[in-house]
């Protein structure tokens, strides 16, 4: 893990590339709960994570030091932890969860189909329109150029265009700048972050 003073000054870039329309939001999957230590003392405002019961550890040491949002897959079960502590879910994809959130929700959505990944097909969406999903999110297959990313983001930015839905949560640390170029309003940075 980088000092703080270093997370701070990549933090301030990443925002300054993305532009003042996109919440930069530092996955926390792989930093662990002392670490999270510099995420705070660096002043990074909103951290996603992917597992509740990390999310829960992490949350009872650092309380409201962050904005906690949830990036991985939601199971019904959990969605208690995530009321609790979170302001908002990127991947819901279930409606046994989606009828026990409580919090506003992206619904993930999986344009390509690949059966490894969560998310509905972008025929599905509709179905989850009712309550608080204000958005959609989206993980494009993996690619070696982030270029390759772009016409997933644009298919996302259309389906959420048609949908009349705000935001967008799209691009991680290989992709991030053309998830902002398409229209991400969150993008999910890691290692661009923290290595």
């Amino acid at each position: 893990m980088l000092s703080p003073a270093d997370v701070r000054a990549r933090y301030d870039a990443l925002r300054a590339e993305v532009g003042p329309g996109v919440t930069v939001v530092a996955a926390t999957k792989y930093v662990s709960v002392a670490d999270m230590a510099v995420l705070a003392e660096a002043g990074i405002e909103v951290v996603g994570e992917n597992r509740a019961q990390d999310l829960d550890a992490k949350h009872a040491v650092y309380g409201d030091a962050f904005r906690w949002h949830f990036i991985g897959r939601l199971q019904s079960n959990k969605v208690k932890v995530v009321n609790r502590i979170c302001e908002l879910v990127h991947s819901l994809d279930s409606h046994s969860a989606a009828t026990r959130l409580e919090l506003p929700a992206l619904v993930q959505v999986n344009l390509a189909g690949e059966g490894s990944k969560g998310g509905v097909s972008p025929d599905e969406v509709a179905a989850y329109l009712d309550g608080g999903v204000i958005g959609l999110s989206t993980m494009p297959p993996a690619a070696a150029e982030a270029e390759a990313s772009r016409p997933w983001f644009r298919r996302l930015r259309a389906l959420a265009e048609e949908l009349g839905l705000p935001e967008l949560s799209m691009g991680t640390t290989q992709d991030y700048r053309v998830a902002a170029e398409e229209g991400a309003t969150y993008v999910r940075v890691g290692s661009a972050l923290f290595r």
